[in-house]
């Protein structure tokens, strides 16, 4: 009964690690060369040249609580304010794949 309940919880977390490990290699670096083809002109390095405060850093991110990737995912998929909507532009994997790179580089301080 012990390997068996040994052999469940190794099991499960496999799975836990699995289905809540974040974005593998192969998405970050896609999700870099669809950012750099889309996003890069307005937020290079992570800063904003429309509006300065409005930013990719953490800081900026947990102000105005974009520092998930699903939040950020939200806002490239529908726009806000002078940021345009990439829903028409990008597929979901696509926006996925730039939101994790996005909160990747937030998280490294975009070095």
């Amino acid at each position: 009964m012990k390997k068996l309940s040994t052999f469940v919880l190794l099991i499960f977390l496999i799975l836990t690690i699995s289905i809540t490990s974040p974005a593998n290699a192969a998405d970050i670096a896609n999700g870099a060369k669809i950012f750099e083809a889309n996003c890069a002109g307005c937020h290079i390095n992570g800063g904003n040249i429309l509006r300065w405060g409005k930013n990719l850093k953490m800081n900026a991110l947990k102000k105005y609580n974009m520092n998930s990737q699903e939040a950020i995912a939200s806002i490239v998929t529908n726009g806000k304010n002078n940021m345009s909507a990439y829903k028409d532009r990008l597929t979901e994997q696509e926006i996925q794949d730039v939101a994790n790179y996005v909160l990747d580089q937030a998280e490294k301080n975009w070095r």
